[in-house]
């Protein structure tokens, strides 16, 4: 079977919840990844087959397939360039790289940029459903699945709960997670272990335009006093919004290609994607199947969990990867080497490409070979991805 590199992979600094990427248009702010990545990678832009982009909440100014949007707001992708949108919720950006992987190994394309974008602060999370809802215009929960799932609301946050509880994770795991997130991004951020990675964002501030380069969700100040004096999201429960994934706008992209590609073109990859997986569970507790997954992807690569030397496990609240933690064995110094989502921010449909970027260069700038990178997502689905650094 053919083999799928990824060339390069770009992604803009995170900005939160009205602010720093607020004025920006989320068309705009995906183009500015594929045109980074066209850039930076040297492909005529003619030869890109496909763009599949990431994107959770497709409604407002993210409605009317935003991927093809973006690719018309692009300054360096021509007009014939298709593209297309997926939803997997926060997996969308992961499983477009596994879609546009799947593409260059079946042999029916040679050059895929896989990509995600989410402005949490201009489409606010859910409101594709909620404006129907509050309009009278149904809910999403059909007869049917009320047959099958009875007076259950599917909630993701519920679902981490659940988890801490089937665990035996305290507020204080919790706590001291969100803790480490930030100090990893903290030194991460000052470092310049991002330097590489992020898209300058032009944006207009009072003081005039600037480039917005550096994660705003960064804590700089945090501390253990600090995280454990905010209140819980639910009385009784573990998680408070220190311990939960923050608000975000953000996109990011990864180009994928063939190895006839690489010759043709004069590319030079960063990575090999050696294994693909996605697997579904309980729809109920929901965040806890990145565990099984992992367990999944793992069999079907011939690896152990020991000979994996990073991986990339998504922060939507911090019970997932602790849980992940306890059940893989997996060594915890490996893991989110430059913070997570609860410093770093959690832009929905970009999170997967983001992550991916952050895991290949992480991987290069310790001289490692395998990283795995892995996703809760909402409905009990997960994909994993195991990439080998070249």
């Amino acid at each position: 079977m053919p083999t799928a590199y990824i060339v390069d992979a770009v992604r803009s600094a995170g900005g939160r919840r009205g602010g720093r990427l607020a004025g920006v248009h989320p068309v705009d702010l995906a183009a500015a990844s594929l045109d980074a990545l066209v850039t930076r990678t040297g492909i005529d832009p003619a030869k890109i087959d496909d763009v599949v982009m990431g994107c959770v909440t497709q409604a407002g100014q993210q409605a009317m397939q935003v991927g093809r949007n973006a690719v018309l707001a692009s300054k360096v992708l021509p007009q014939s360039t298709p593209a297309v949108t997926i939803d997997r919720q926060c997996g969308s950006s992961q499983q477009a790289i596994q879609f546009a992987a799947q593409a260059v190994m079946s042999g029916t394309q040679d050059a895929v940029i896989a990509a995600g974008i989410e402005s949490m602060t201009r489409v606010p999370m859910g409101s594709n459903a909620t404006f129907h809802m509050k309009e009278g215009m149904g809910h999403y929960k059909s007869p049917g699945l009320e047959e099958k799932y009875p007076g259950i609301m599917f909630s993701q946050f519920m679902g981490a709960e659940m988890i801490a509880k089937k665990h035996g994770f305290t507020k204080d795991d919790c706590d001291r997670f969100a803790l480490s997130s930030h100090e990893k991004a903290i030194a991460a951020t000052q470092g310049g272990a991002f330097e590489r990675e992020i898209v300058p964002i032009t944006i207009e501030t009072p003081e005039g335009e600037q480039q917005h380069t550096i994660d705003e969700g960064i804590r700089f100040d945090a501390s253990l006093e600090g995280i454990a004096g905010v209140k819980l999201l639910q009385e009784g429960g573990v998680l408070t919004a220190a311990s939960s994934s923050q608000i975000c706008d953000g996109s990011s992209a990864a180009l994928v290609v063939s190895e006839q590609a690489l010759k043709d073109y004069g590319l030079t990859p960063r990575a090999r994607i050696h294994t693909l997986t996605v697997t579904a569970g309980d729809p109920v507790i929901m965040l806890e199947e990145p565990l099984f997954a992992t367990d999944k992807a793992l069999q079907r690569a011939g690896l152990s969990i020991d000979d994996i030397d990073l991986y990339e496990v998504n922060e939507a609240f911090a019970t997932v990867p602790l849980a992940w933690l306890k059940h893989t064995g997996a060594d915890p110094d490996k893991l989110n080497v430059n913070g997570g989502a609860i410093a770093l921010g959690h832009p929905l449909g970009a999170s997967g490409t983001k992550l991916m970027t952050t895991l290949i260069n992480a991987l290069h700038a310790r001289g490692k070979k395998y990283g795995l990178q892995t996703m809760c997502e909402g409905g009990g689905v997960a994909n994993v991805t195991i990439v080998e650094a070249v």
